[in-house]
């Protein structure tokens, strides 16, 4: 069965699924596919080449699939895709991409989007990632399986988020996050490793020992930096956790670094 409200504006040419409901006052875009069983509630907005997966729930006013906020988009088709069992609260925004950033925007299965949150263009969001109210990610960001972002939490264009990864409210993440880690302060650096997220998920106890190891030896040993990579693959590198740690850092432009030692609480103790 497909229920759409009578105020409801759905162009003759989008694909509905099936058991769709779709609230009062929302508009639907021609070029927009919604999955079986998504639930519009009311005043939402999906326009552009955008994709939503199954059993999906959108808030009122969520803005979805409208062009990229970048001076260097030439108004091409580019796309938006939204996977399955995501819950999308109110006033969330997310944009296609850009023609020169892959042209395609997506976020994972089972993500929950809090009021207010936005995912720019170009971006990849990874599965079961939750924003909370406020967060909001620059152009070309990519972000881990699992992640978390606080309230009001803020990542820089081009950065990469890691699986794993804890991000507190109001901090200002400027670099690369490894797998595992917990961000924190204002103006972001490591404070030690998400124990509390790899707990939940159930990651063993040599595993959390193994990460937290690979996390001192990274950060807090001394010696160049690669070096102390290279240290810390060859002691603990049987472990995939940390194979994906080193992994990460391997591939990063400019991996975050921890706070000093004295400056606060190390979070991985």
């Amino acid at each position: 069965m497909l229920a759409i409200d009578p105020t409801a504006r759905v162009a003759p040419s989008a694909v509905i699924g099936e058991d769709v409901t779709i609230g009062p006052y929302c508009v639907i875009g021609p070029n927009v596919a919604i999955g079986d069983g998504c639930n519009l509630v009311a005043h939402v907005h999906i326009a552009g080449h955008t994709t939503i997966g199954p059993q999906t729930e959108i808030y009122p006013f969520a803005s979805l699939g409208t062009p990229p906020q970048s001076v260097h988009y030439r108004g091409g088709p580019t796309q938006l895709t939204i996977g399955a069992k995501c819950q999308i609260r109110e006033n969330v925004t997310m944009n296609t991409g850009t023609e020169d950033g892959g042209g395609i925007t997506t976020v994972g299965d089972n993500c929950f989007m809090m009021a207010s949150s936005h995912v720019a263009h170009d971006c990849h969001i990874g599965d079961h990632v939750v924003f909370a109210n406020n967060a909001t990610i620059g152009g070309h960001v990519t972000v881990g399986e699992h992640t978390f972002l606080g309230g009001h939490a803020i990542v820089l264009q081009r950065t990469r988020i890691g699986d794993n990864v804890m991000v507190a409210g109001n901090s200002s993440t400027r670099e690369d996050v490894i797998p595992f880690g917990f961000v924190l302060y204002a103006t972001a650096r490591l404070a030690g490793i998400n124990l509390v997220g790899m707990r939940r998920r159930g990651f063993s106890r040599p595993a959390i020992h193994a990460v937290r190891a690979a996390y001192r030896g990274l950060f807090l040993a001394e010696g160049p930096f690669a070096e102390r990579i290279a240290r810390v693959e060859a002691e603990h590198g049987q472990f995939p956790e940390v194979a994906r740690m080193v992994a990460f850092l391997r591939a990063s432009r400019r991996p975050m670094q921890a706070k000093p030692r004295g400056s606060s609480p190390d979070m991985a103790d």
